[in-house]
């Protein structure tokens, strides 16, 4: 069906896929005329009539409401007439887009042939935003090549290019990815230069893009990441000969920028050519010129191999202990071993944190003994050049517990696990969070488990978290797991008493913290109460003390409900042992009134 025939098939109103292609045909181009490419904006929605009066149906009633509306029609003829009923219907719902979407990614299909042509008539004649959602919503489930030309149209509406754009990936991978890179890189991202010449022709070589592009933390997170490799067509470039290490050296980092915990989601396991270019990046890391930076790439490569998400990529047996065989036998060749050298004396502090970072971690990595039992816990310190967060990592049975079961953020903190004895197992079974989404559990979700210790064995069991991965597939559901309780409690000795991961601010934090929780009192004269201390990978040079003060604190009259101020104690690093530094710092707060010193940062006027 043309674009003009779908004008006004289901009303008088022209469809949105008509009104994307007109729009996109009269719209201002940019680059050269050959592959000219639409402007980044997208285009708005035409006004919709607003959703029916009465309260908004969710959860269970509106699943029910959206199944209600579709279930009869999805196995039924495909006729215009079903198409106009199904519209109807959709778009006098008394819901929001979003459930609806949600309710028809869940829904089971009983005739995937006519749920595909019920979704190709509603994505093409669709006059109204909720039945174009619809179809989209389909199309992700059960799109096929020819659906690509109207999922490209509608990658250029606001409020359909998200679902377009998810439709759009496992059928044209590198068109999804270039718009996905074209919305979202705003003009005043260092990476927007790069997205401008790959839409304006640098496709044709996108090797030399890729040289040049800044990939640190704070201009390609996991989610560019994964859509630079796509658009640029990595796996690709890396087959070529001859080969070019520099283009290696990109190839590995955006593979560590793709699996970093910074996002709600572990974009790694998304990306279709992972495992081809992790194994091509392996088998080409000899061309790379030994020095520290392509030391801490490999490294920090090797360690999402070894207890990170892209662990879970689909291998063959056997293939990721090979990958990481060969990067252990480079990592300790004679040729690298300079990369691992103790700095000067005189070497800036960064500089000493991260050459520690990296003899650390190869040890752990390539020579810890692997576990005795089913659990192996691990706290990962990243590349501090990455600042990525300090997690813990837990492996059952060898695969990566967090990733595989919840996947929207990292394990906690070694502080919030061993700090107050979480993972301690007794006979009180007690609710453990292992980890929690990147943006809060209240708004995506956490992950607890119920830990019990019942003869001579420990058990995990209970486990909550969201019943779905990021990606939209189901959670797995997890049983109870049984732990030898002797192998159980080494474990936890072993790691509680591992240090190496912490850095001299991180250890002031802990140990002024762990004082004041034992000495309430000093910080309580001065009617405050310890939030918490900790030296943020962001800022490791420094320690922070986070306080709060409300009057009638010391003697416990406070008002709960009243005036209070939130305060934030700054300890530099000052080369000093941690312990000298934690001492000096509580004999000042038992001196001196810390409100005095320390800076407001936050409160009641």
């Amino acid at each position: 069906m043309s674009a003009q025939d779908e004008r006004g098939a289901l009303t008088d109103r022209p469809s949105l896929y008509a009104y994307a292609l007109s729009l996109i045909e009269a719209g201002p181009r940019e680059g050269p005329a050959s592959g000219a490419v639409i402007r980044r904006q997208g285009f708005p929605l035409p006004d919709e009539p607003p959703l029916p009066n009465g309260p908004r149906l969710r959860g269970k009633n509106g699943f029910a409401a959206v199944r209600a509306a579709l279930g009869p029609l999805l196995a039924g003829p495909d006729t215009p007439e079903a198409a106009e009923e199904i519209h109807r219907r959709l778009t006098e719902l008394p819901m929001h887009n979003g459930p609806v979407v949600g309710a028809v990614l869940a829904m089971p299909l009983d005739d995937p042939a006519a749920a595909r042509a019920l979704a190709r008539r509603l994505v093409r004649t669709g006059t109204h935003s909720t039945p174009v959602s619809v179809g989209l919503a389909l199309l992700r489930r059960l799109g096929e090549p020819e659906d690509i030309p109207v999922l490209r149209a509608l990658t250029h509406l606001d409020g359909l290019h998200g679902l377009a754009l998810t439709a759009l990936e496992p059928l044209d991978p590198r068109t999804a990815a270039l718009r996905w890179l074209d919305l979202r890189v705003r003009e005043t991202d260092r990476l927007r230069p790069f997205v401008d010449a790959l839409l304006s022709g640098g496709a044709r070589d996108p090797r030399a893009l890729l040289i040049g592009l800044p990939l640190d933390v704070g201009t390609v997170g996991p989610a560019p990441a994964r859509r630079i490799a796509e658009a640029t067509g990595l796996a690709g470039l890396l087959r070529r000969e001859p080969v070019d290490p520099r283009l290696v050296a990109r190839a590995a980092r955006l593979l560590v920028r793709m699996a970093s915990p910074r996002d709600y989601a572990a974009e790694v396991r998304t990306y279709r050519e992972a495992v081809e270019v992790c194994e091509l990046v392996v088998r080409r890391s000899s061309t790379l010129p030994p020095c520290v930076e392509h030391a801490a790439v490999l490294l920090s490569l090797a360690v999402d191999l070894h207890s990170g998400p892209t662990r879970l990529l689909p291998w063959r047996d056997g293939q990721v202990e090979q990958l990481l065989d060969a990067l252990g036998a480079l990592l300790h060749s004679p040729e690298w071993e300079g990369a691992f050298t103790r700095p000067d004396a005189d070497a800036s502090p960064a500089v000493r944190r991260r050459a520690e970072w990296l003899r650390y971690t190869r040890d752990r990595v390539f020579q810890d003994p692997p576990p005795g039992g089913r659990l192996r816990i691990e706290v990962l310190s990243h590349d501090p050049d990455d600042d990525d967060p300090l997690e813990t990592r837990f492996l059952l049975d060898g695969e990566p517990l967090v990733p595989a079961v919840f996947g929207r953020g990292a394990g906690h903190s070694p502080e919030y696990l061993f700090g107050d004895e979480r993972l301690r197992a007794t006979e009180e079974p007690r609710e453990v969070q292992l980890a929690e989404a990147w943006c809060s559990e209240g708004c995506c979700g956490a992950l607890w488990v119920t830990i019990a210790r019942e003869g001579d064995e420990v058990v995990w069991r209970d486990w909550r978290h969201p019943e779905r991965l990021p990606g939209g597939e189901p959670a797995p559901v997890l049983p109870a797991y049984r732990f030898d309780a002797v192998s159980y409690d080494a474990e936890l000795a072993r790691t509680t008493a591992e240090n190496r991961w912490s850095w001299p601010a991180r250890t002031l934090a802990r140990l002024v913290r762990e004082s004041l929780n034992a000495r309430r009192e000093l910080l309580g004269r001065w009617d405050c109460r310890l939030q918490y201390a900790v030296s943020p990978t962001r800022t490791p040079d420094s320690a922070e003390v986070w306080f709060l003060y409300r009057p009638g604190t010391f003697e416990g009259t406070e008002d709960k409900n009243g005036p209070w101020i939130q305060f934030v104690w700054y300890l530099p690093d000052d080369g000093s042992p941690p312990a000298e530094r934690a001492a000096a710092a509580l004999r000042r707060l038992a001196a001196e009134d810390p409100r005095a010193y320390a800076t407001c940062v936050g409160g009641v006027r």
